[in-house]
């Protein structure tokens, strides 16, 4: 059980709880003010009601009810692993969690058979120990909770922007500065819902990126996020006319080595461990595929 004492007023109750606990999805927080499982001054309230300073919200989260999902020997390469967290790195190619039109194969079902009964039950029944998340052709490495303290404190880290994370991306065009930042807000396209875009009502979203190497068409950088919006990099690349090579939503998806899906890869993390407080450095190699592009001759001459 948790209590909060509100200190800000008419903001939606599912709202602003939804920013303030980002493990809970905005869903999740609904069902459980519908289920009375949170409280305003003792009262169920309504999902539209508007939070009054000084008001004391109560959350109960349930146990988690046993997940339905069966795990499956999916070969998947562990970077790291303890009693209170595993670190994966996810191919390209593979979704997060089950969802429709990919009801197994995920890297849920994968985590599953390699962790058996041991998986935090915070992100739901469909995405248990999902602390945050990569995009299907987002290769690299995704930090998984066992536990409900474990995914409690990463899910705070992140939110706190505690969590330092890196990424390689190969872009269309020559990027002209060495180095530079994108501070543009992301939020839901108002033309495309299915797509994400940078919008005066969006969510704040800062990326950092600088230059690895340049080629004739192409490219290659090292990207920092401070923010984690959805399709973050893919969105603010796009936008400034550097799209990720091979993404098929945020640009035309030409490209010269017939690739399929975004060329990014999460390649490290910097966080402190949630339980025992050490400090983490995780990283992950470029995929084969990635490799041979960016050191073949093809590139040079592109």
């Amino acid at each position: 059980m948790k209590e909060i004492i509100t200190d800000i007023e008419n903001i939606r109750l599912d709202i602003w709880l939804a920013k303030e606990y980002q493990e809970l999805s905005r869903t999740m927080i609904q069902k459980l003010i519908e289920e009375g499982q949170i409280q305003v001054n003792g009262e169920n309230k309504k999902i539209s009601y508007k939070v009054q300073k000084g008001d004391k919200i109560t959350i109960n989260i349930p146990e988690a009810k046993e997940v339905n999902l069966k795990p499956q020997d999916i070969p998947l390469e562990v970077i790291y692993e303890d009693k209170d967290i595993i670190v994966v790195n996810k191919p390209k190619g593979m979704v997060v969690h089950p969802a429709n039109g990919n009801p197994d194969g995920t890297l849920v079902n994968a985590i599953m058979s390699i962790c058996k009964d041991s998986l935090s039950g915070i992100g739901g029944e469909l995405r248990p120990g999902i602390v945050h998340r990569l995009d299907k052709d987002t290769s690299g490495l995704l930090i998984v909770a066992k536990n409900d303290k474990a995914h409690i404190k990463m899910s705070e880290a992140i939110k706190n922007r505690e969590v330092k994370k890196i990424y390689i991306a190969l872009v269309r065009g020559v990027v002209k500065e060495e180095e530079a930042t994108i501070n543009m807000p992301i939020g839901r396209s108002t033309k495309d819902r299915k797509k994400m875009a940078v919008t005066k009502k969006g969510k704040d979203a800062i990326t950092h990126f600088k230059v690895l190497k340049r080629y004739p068409k192409y490219t290659l950088l090292e990207i920092k996020i401070d923010t984690g919006r959805t399709h973050q990099i893919r969105v603010h690349m796009a936008e400034i006319g550097h799209p990720v090579v091979g993404d098929m939503v945020y640009s035309n998806g030409k490209n010269e080595f017939g690739v399929e899906g975004q060329m990014l890869h999460a390649k490290s993390l910097d966080f402190n461990h949630p339980i025992t407080g050490k400090a983490m450095h995780l990283e992950a190699e470029l995929p084969q595929y990635f490799k041979k592009i960016i050191e073949g001759d093809e590139i040079g001459r592109a």
